[in-house]
């Protein structure tokens, strides 16, 4: 028995399904997960010295790929003034300060310790500042566990089969809205039969957590011109694609600007940290300024703050990151098509920057819908195969696979080798 089948037996007795989050038990896949010991740029190694070329990146932060040196050098010096006050802190400025600078739609923001707290959180303010109750939220579109995103959500939840969640009271998800994404008449048809009712509109801009799903022409602005005649405000959830499709994420990429904005653990190089931000009128209303509630001891945590910082400024600073990432997520991308289209497979590639998605199905996957219908156990053997053979993608078909601007053309010349043979075998 390897090292890895060990700890996952020792860890199903003391953690539910032995894993602290779903996604990472390989139920999905088949098999066991395998226990990471350390990881340096774009490989990752197991206890049992198994190396990998990793693209998950951590669920996307390590865009500078893993353990980079600035950004290990400023969180132990962080962390040898102390790892968390309780009390505010110069980074927690320099950071808002940044994020202000870069981001236009935002002009203040305030730091949570994770995506889904930075979501329950803009919602919150959502409803305080209009004084509506229901959201809108996307078929597939994962906003992490909050009680009222639980509602045909993504990530996990599409792996597991499990569209909604056990202990979530009716009454909290009873607001929830669902649409379907790309599809305007869907969310007109929710307005109209909601009048005056509805808080915000909630979109991950790119969706990421049923694969990867771009929206198509004309959806994102159709959807702005909606919310402002509505009365509604538009929250972009750029927990995946904030400063990945570039610094000023999605809605840079796109041209669109949204009234709220949540991020998740890229602002921290992959620690324990989100943030929430948005037009000064709306961002008033959160407490001490306005009457909106919303606290946290570990909020602005000094060590997170200086490896976020670290990793920021780098991006800022060198540009071209984000263009060379971009092409190489669209060489890769370009290439496995041709793999794909020489093997006869029912597939379709999906992607958008450096995020990237293979679809075991033979229908184009554009929302929800049509990405369920992909051969789940299809994708298992595939990723066993990639596994085994030293290519680490995610154990599920609804989820991204992340370039970082570590990851050189060799690295993605070999998983595509490593993909063509799969076919061939």
């Amino acid at each position: 028995m390897s090292i890895s089948e060990q700890l996952f037996e020792r860890a199903k007795r003391v953690i539910p399904g032995g894993v602290n989050s779903p996604v990472r038990a390989f139920q999905a896949v088949g098999g066991n997960p395998r226990f990471i010991a350390h990881a340096e740029k774009e490989m990752i190694t197991d206890v049992d010295g198994n190396t990998y070329i990793d693209y998950i990146g951590s669920w996307g932060p390590m865009i500078l790929g893993h353990n980079h040196p600035a950004i290990k050098a400023a969180a132990m010096a962080a962390a040898e003034k102390g790892l968390s006050f309780g009390a505010s802190c110069p980074a927690e400025v320099e950071m808002a300060e940044l994020i202000c600078e870069m981001v236009p739609s935002i002009e203040l923001i305030r730091m949570v310790n994770s995506g889904t707290e930075a979501v329950m959180s803009a919602l919150r303010v959502a409803r305080g500042y209009t004084g509506k109750s229901k959201v809108i939220k996307f078929e597939g579109c994962y906003h992490g566990h909050s009680d009222g995103m639980l509602v045909k959500a993504g990530s996990g939840v599409m792996t597991s089969g499990v569209p909604d969640s056990a202990g979530v009271p009716e009454g909290c998800a009873r607001d929830t809205l669902t649409a379907v994404y790309n599809d305007m008449e869907s969310v007109r048809t929710l307005f109209s039969e909601c009048p005056g009712e509805i808080a915000a509109v909630i979109i991950e801009p790119v969706a990421a957590n049923m694969g990867v799903v771009a929206p198509k022409e004309g959806f994102l602005e159709e959807l702005r011109q909606v919310c402002t005649e509505q009365g509604a405000l538009l929250i972009f959830d750029e927990v995946i694609t904030g400063f990945r499709l570039g610094f000023d994420g999605a809605q840079g990429y796109y041209g669109i600007e949204p009234d709220m904005t949540t991020f998740g653990k890229i602002i921290g190089a992959g620690m324990p940290v989100g943030a929430y931000g948005g037009r000064r009128d709306i961002m008033e209303m959160v407490a001490p300024v306005g009457n909106v509630y919303q606290a946290g001891t570990l909020s602005g945590n000094p060590v997170a703050m200086a490896a976020g910082l670290a990793q920021l400024h780098i991006l800022k600073d060198h540009p071209e990151i984000y263009r060379n990432m971009n092409e190489m997520g669209e060489y890769f991308r370009n290439e496995l098509r041709g793999i794909v289209s020489r093997s006869g497979a029912p597939c379709q590639v999906n992607g958008v920057g450096s995020l990237s998605c293979l679809f075991f199905t033979a229908e184009p996957v554009t929302d929800y819908r049509s990405a369920k219908t992909a051969d789940v156990k299809a994708f298992g053997e595939y990723f066993r195969y990639l596994l085994s053979h030293g290519i680490y993608v995610a154990p599920s078909q609804f989820e991204a696979v992340f370039m970082s601007s570590v990851h050189t053309r060799e690295d993605v010349d070999k998983t595509l080798s490593v993909i063509e043979d799969y076919w061939r075998k």
